[in-house]
């Protein structure tokens, strides 16, 4: 099984990750070539060597027209000083209540802040801002897989949901400034199509150092965690210590919620690369995240676990939705990435015929798929477990038959093997040859 590791002993930004999962890559020259003709308005990658308590790395530096963001002084009016400052977004909610006012309510997002307040005279004739809808268009636009446009959308929704939770205002008019959200998208953009490149089977990422104090912004002190960072860290093992300062950002902590299958120590594995992600401010220990690509045995648990996962398991009884109703809800279930979603026929109280519906999904994902079901379906209320898992690593492979090549799914592990053709290739050779289904198996 390839197992990618994380190491977050310093929280974790874009920049930073994308440089360590940059250092594992086998052609990183063919991934700067990709990152630079993504047609992002005025957008260049750079990886640039760089040095850490001793410790020697890769910084990701992102430009936008010829500029960091960072660079962009008077629209930081304070910064707490870490390296991956640049990294935000600037995310912001515009109060339309008093639209004759323009205020926002602008987010610190990385530990910063825009300076200015807008007025209605000057509010957004130096500066434009986009919204999550026109984020997540421009996205669409990039010229990479599918899976990895997919990927970006979910961590830019994820960061739009936290913000607006923050703010209290609704998702809709969270928007991002155009500087920061160019260098956010690239950055994001680059650790997802760095993960479809690496392929892992297995993400595990330390608990993550997110600082401590606090931070001076436009309105006033705010602690660390940032309120949209500490939203996205549900869930996840998160720890304070002796550095002063926003470490873990909102599009790290995004980031790491989307691609991470669990939180942890290292489990036990045979290295082959590591990555080293380089920030540009010093500190007393090395600011850095390391990446770890290795394998784990298949199917295999670590030594001193009994079981190779952990699954989530939300289960509601309902007795008051019609089978239409519940087969849309089972189906939009799984359309927003449940791993299974099945009902189950029960008797309810009152002699009432119904069904338990039952929702597998990543544990990471557990408040999420709770709202989900809440609003998808008629219940009031859910159970939640948290379940070991055993599973066999999945794989795929090309059978000949007589009639012609069909896709074969595999499953190994605990010294098992499952071999099954992809239903819809023998379907589609059986209909063809006008051939019984099961001719096919023999």
């Amino acid at each position: 099984m390839k197992t990618l590791y994380l190491e977050c002993a310093m929280g974790a930004a874009g920049d930073m990750l994308m440089s360590a999962l940059y250092e594992l890559l086998d052609n990183k020259d063919d991934f700067l070539r990709v990152m630079n003709s993504l047609s992002l308005p005025g957008v260049e990658v750079h990886a640039e060597p760089a040095v850490t308590a001793g410790i020697a790395g890769t910084h990701m530096r992102v430009l936008v027209h010829g500029q960091e963001e960072l660079e962009h002084g008077h629209e930081h009016e304070h910064c707490h000083g870490h390296e991956h400052c640049h990294d935000h977004e600037h995310e912001h909610c515009h109060d339309h209540e008093h639209p004759h006012e323009h205020g926002h309510c602008h987010d610190h997002v990385h530990g910063e802040e825009l300076s200015h307040t807008h007025s209605h005279e000057h509010g957004h004739a130096h500066h434009h801002h986009a919204g999550p809808g026109e984020i997540a268009a421009l996205i669409d636009t990039l010229p990479l897989p599918e899976t990895v446009r997919k990927r970006a959308r979910s961590v830019y929704d994820a960061i739009a949901a936290a913000e607006a939770r923050a703010h209290g205002c609704p998702v809709g008019d969270v928007h991002f400034h155009e500087v920061g959200a160019l260098d956010a998208v690239a950055d994001v953009v680059g650790v997802c199509y760095a993960m479809e490149l690496l392929a892992p089977d297995r993400v595990v990422v330390s608990p993550v150092h997110v600082g401590s104090g606090t931070v001076r912004c436009a309105h006033g002190v705010m602690p660390v965690p940032a309120p949209a960072t500490s939203y996205l860290l549900e869930g996840v093992p998160i720890y304070g210590g002796a550095v002063r300062g926003e470490l873990c950002t909102p599009t790290g902590a995004a980031l790491l919620r989307e691609f991470a299958s669990s939180f942890g120590s290292m489990p036990a594995m045979v290295t082959e690369c590591v990555g080293i992600g380089v920030g540009t401010k010093q500190f007393e220990q090395a600011n850095c995240v390391r990446a770890f690509f290795g394998r784990e045995s298949a199917g295999e648990a670590a030594p001193g676990s009994e079981a190779n996962g952990e699954i989530c398991e939300l289960v509601c009884n309902l007795d008051d939705m019609t089978p239409e109703e519940l087969a849309f809800a089972a189906s939009r279930l799984l359309e927003l990435g449940a791993l299974d979603v099945y009902l189950t026929p029960g008797t309810m109280k009152k002699g009432r015929p119904g069904h338990v519906l039952t929702v597998l999904c990543e544990p990471l994902r557990e408040a999420e798929f709770a709202r989900l079901i809440l609003r998808h379906t008629t219940t009031n209320g859910l159970r939640v477990r948290r379940c070991a898992k055993y599973f066999l690593k999945p794989g795929q492979e090309e059978t000949e038959t007589p009639w012609g090549t069909v896709r074969v799914k595999t499953a190994e592990g605990f010294g098992v093997t499952h071999r099954k053709m992809e239903f819809e290739d023998a379907a589609a050779l059986a209909r063809k040859h006008d051939i019984p289904l099961p001719k096919l198996k023999d």
